[in-house]
C-alpha cells in the first residue's frame, strides 16, 4: 500500500464507504494522506468504518461520516459539502456505492427493482460527479467503480449489466467536459471480489468456479487489489488519465462473461 502523503491537505469523499470496496479505497486514501469522508446508508457501519481506519493509521488520521442515500441528490449535495468543509479544498470523490440489482431472466425483471438499481448504481454517480466536481474548486479526481459488467455480458443479470454500462459512459462524457477544469474522471471495472454485495456469487462454489475458469491469473480479486487502482487514480501519479475505464480483474475481460446459471439446479 502507498504512505507517501501525496494527497495531504486534500479532503475525499467516499460514497458505500462503510465497507467492502469502499472502505479498501477510503484505507488507501488515508494512507496517503487525505481527509476521508464516508457515506452511506447505515451509520453503525459508517461509525465503525471510521473508527477502525483512524485506529489503523495511530489516530493521526482525520476520517468522519455522514449518512445518506447515493440514490437521493440532496444527501449527495449535502455528503459532497460536508466532506469539502473538512479541509476547504475537496479534490477526489470515489463513488463506490453500489446495488446488485438481482437476478433473473430478462423478461421477468422488477421494474421497481430495475429503478432503484438504476437509481443508485448510474444516478447516483451522476450526483456524486455533478456536486463533486462543482466543489472542485481547484481540480481533482473523481473515480466510479463499475464492473466487469458494464462491458461482458452476465446471463440472468441484465438490470446490473446496463446500470454499469450507462454508469461507463456517463464516467467518459463526465471525462470529456470536465477536463478543462482540471478535474479527471474514470471507472475501475472489478472482477469478482468477494463483498457483501457480492456474497450470492461469491459464497456459491459452482459460480465460483466459473468465474476462476475465466480468469488467467486464477483467483478472485480483493478488496484492496481494487482500492489500489483508484488510489493510484485519485492521487497525482494519473494526473494525465481520464476518460478511461481500467480493469482490475484478473484477466477476465479477455475471456467472456461467466454463466451464472451453474450455480442453480436448473439451466435456465
Amino acid at each position: 500500500m502507498s504512505n507517501d502523503n501525496s494527497l495531504a491537505g486534500v479532503a475525499a469523499l467516499v460514497t458505500g464507504g462503510g465497507s467492502g470496496i469502499g472502505m479498501a479505497c477510503a484505507r488507501r486514501l488515508v494512507a496517503d494522506g487525505a481527509a476521508v469522508t464516508l457515506m452511506g446508508r447505515r451509520i453503525d457501519k459508517l461509525r465503525d468504518a471510521a473508527r477502525a481506519l483512524s485506529a489503523e493509521a495511530g489516530g493521526g488520521a482525520q476520517v468522519t461520516f455522514h449518512s445518506g442515500d447515493v440514490a437521493n441528490e440532496d444527501h449527495v449535495a449535502s455528503a459532497v459539502a460536508a466532506a469539502a468543509e473538512t479541509t476547504g479544498r475537496l479534490g477526489v470523490v470515489v463513488a463506490a456505492a453500489g446495488t446488485g440489482g438481482g437476478a433473473g431472466p430478462v423478461g421477468s425483471i422488477d421494474i421497481e427493482q430495475w429503478n432503484r438499481t438504476l437509481a443508485v448504481n448510474l444516478t447516483g454517480v451522476l450526483a456524486c460527479i455533478k456536486h463533486g466536481s462543482n466543489a472542485m474548486t481547484q481540480g481533482g479526481s473523481i473515480v466510479a467503480v463499475s464492473s466487469i459488467a458494464g462491458g461482458l455480458t452476465h446471463r440472468l443479470m441484465t438490470t446490473y449489466c446496463v446500470s454499469k454500462a450507462g454508469l461507463e459512459m456517463l464516467v467518459r462524457n463526465a471525462a470529456d467536459e470536465l477536463g478543462a477544469k482540471g478535474i479527471r474522471v474514470n471507472a475501475v471495472r472489478p472482477g469478482l471480489v468477494p463483498t457483501e454485495l457480492a456474497d450470492a456469487l461469491a459464497s456459491n462454489p459452482a459460480i465460483v468456479d466459473e468465474y476462476l475458469s475465466l480468469m488467467p491469473l486464477g483467483r478472485l480479486g480483493q478488496p484492496q487489489d481494487v482500492a489500489d487502482l483508484v488510489g493510484f487514480l485519485a492521487g497525482p501519479q494519473s494526473s494525465w488519465i481520464t476518460g478511461q475505464i481500467v480493469g482490475v480483474d484478473g484477466g477476465h475481460t479477455l475471456r467472456r462473461g461467466p454463466d451464472i446459471t451453474v450455480g442453480f439446479s436448473g439451466r435456465q
